[in-house]
């Protein structure tokens, strides 16, 4: 078993101490780490959005910091400010949350467009401005941001097209069902699993990480069907805005995650068909008419149904 294998059977165990149910979610936010990509998660209250987040950063033993999004928030409460120190007669700065391995944005949504923007320049360029002063984030970095939808009527703002685009992934939680209940019932009757939670890997190794998964080959067959994929959403009859160049990237970068993680060293179409709709879903926006009759979901859904896929993928090396 390679190591990135074991990596990602490791941080399923690890998750899976502190909530069931989540293998598949783990795998798709270890796809956006490794990415350099980050997630929107989606759900009702009370489904471990922000406890998934707590529980990945001790797996890593990265640094975690939480921002609890609400109206009054402002974006110097988030990238950090100058503040001037009347004992040293100087200013100095003091940087905001985002200064983090991983940064949780609850219930991103209830902030206000001014402060919501204030996360652009972190999640695209890695770095933060502060009066003029640019500094670093630190590496690994991911913003895992979360939005309940049943308040979306409820004095919210909805994310801006901007804003969806710079997310890697948006991902549904979802309930667990009996089984997967029942268990997270007996797992906190007694303790609270994620005391117990160590490490499974350092920051220096998942760095080095990130540097390998880009060696993963992607052969033309496969390329052509992603490209296919991509330009069936901007010719859409439903679609009015079609997946960026942006998106295009993302998805390279995360099948080729995948692909990384499967122990492959090559990209096969299972991998762009299985993230697809993880990926693209959220940066389409449908015309007003198919908007009353349809989803997004169901629109990609029907792209990936009318396009063909590679026979041949070169896809498969010997």
């Amino acid at each position: 078993m390679r190591r990135q294998e074991e990596f990602l059977q490791k941080m399923k165990q690890s998750v899976g101490t502190v909530l069931t149910g989540k293998e598949e979610m783990t795998e798709l936010i270890m796809i956006a780490l490794l990415s350099r990509g980050h997630v929107l998660l989606e759900d009702v209250p009370g489904t471990g959005k922000t406890m998934l987040a707590k529980t990945i950063a001790r797996s890593i033993n990265g640094k975690f910091k939480r921002i609890q999004f609400t109206p009054d928030v402002l974006p110097s409460d988030v990238t950090g400010i100058q503040f001037f120190n009347p004992k040293e007669k100087n200013f100095e700065m003091r940087p905001g949350p985002v200064m983090t391995n991983i940064l949780l944005t609850d219930e991103i949504n209830r902030a206000t467009p001014r402060t919501q923007s204030s996360l652009l320049e972190v999640m695209e360029e890695g770095q933060v401005t502060i009066d003029g002063e640019t500094l670093p984030l630190p590496k690994p970095y991911i913003v895992i941001a979360t939005q309940n939808p049943i308040e979306s009527q409820q004095g919210t703002f909805a994310l801006p097209e901007a804003q969806m685009d710079r997310f890697l992934m948006q991902i549904k939680a979802g309930y667990p069902t009996y089984e997967e209940e029942q268990k997270m019932l007996r797992m906190y009757r007694t303790q609270e699993p994620i005391e117990n939670l160590s490490s499974v890997i350092s920051l220096e190794e998942l760095a080095s990480m990130q540097q390998e998964l880009r060696k993963v080959e992607i052969s033309e067959p496969v390329e052509n069907y992603l490209l296919s994929l991509i330009r069936a959403t901007r010719n859409s009859e439903k679609v009015e805005v079609g997946v960026s160049p942006r998106g295009t990237i993302a998805l390279m970068h995360s099948v080729q995650a995948r692909a990384y993680l499967k122990g492959r060293d090559y990209v096969i179409p299972e991998d762009v068909k299985v993230l697809a709709p993880y990926v693209l879903g959220h940066r389409l926006v449908l015309t007003m008419d198919a908007s009353m009759r349809t989803t997004k979901e169901d629109v990609l859904l029907g792209i990936l149904e009318d396009t063909a896929v590679p026979v041949e993928a070169g896809a498969v090396k010997e």
